[in-house]
């Protein structure tokens, strides 16, 4: 699912936001552990993740516990919303802090 341009500025800004006020799980096995125990909020995950197996199960599985799931195009810039001095494939949101509002928004356009 193609996302919008808006939406994609709100995602990067939710994560930047709970990044400072609320709980990040940065990198594909600490995202799978926080959707496995359901403490996720938001999963987001890069498109330009190569070779596609490190991520590909993390869609079904968001999937089977109900968790927003939305990937977005650079790892680059996953990594520098995060805080990270480095890509990452993938981010879970298991605190939201101020980014609530912003992680409500998201879930109901990617609806």
């Amino acid at each position: 699912m193609e996302i919008s341009k808006e939406i994609n500025e709100k995602i990067f800004e939710a994560v930047e936001v709970a990044k400072t006020t609320g709980k990040l799980k940065k990198g594909t096995n600490e995202v799978t552990k926080a959707a496995e125990r359901g403490t996720a909020s938001l999963v987001i995950v890069a498109k330009d993740v190569n070779p596609k197996e490190i991520i590909m199960h993390l869609a079904p599985l968001c999937k089977e516990k109900e968790i927003p799931y939305v990937e977005i195009s650079s790892k680059e810039e996953l990594g520098t919303a995060a805080g990270l001095n480095r890509p990452t494939s993938a981010v879970a949101i298991v605190q939201e802090g101020e980014a609530k509002n912003l992680i409500k928004e998201i879930v109901t356009a990617l609806k």
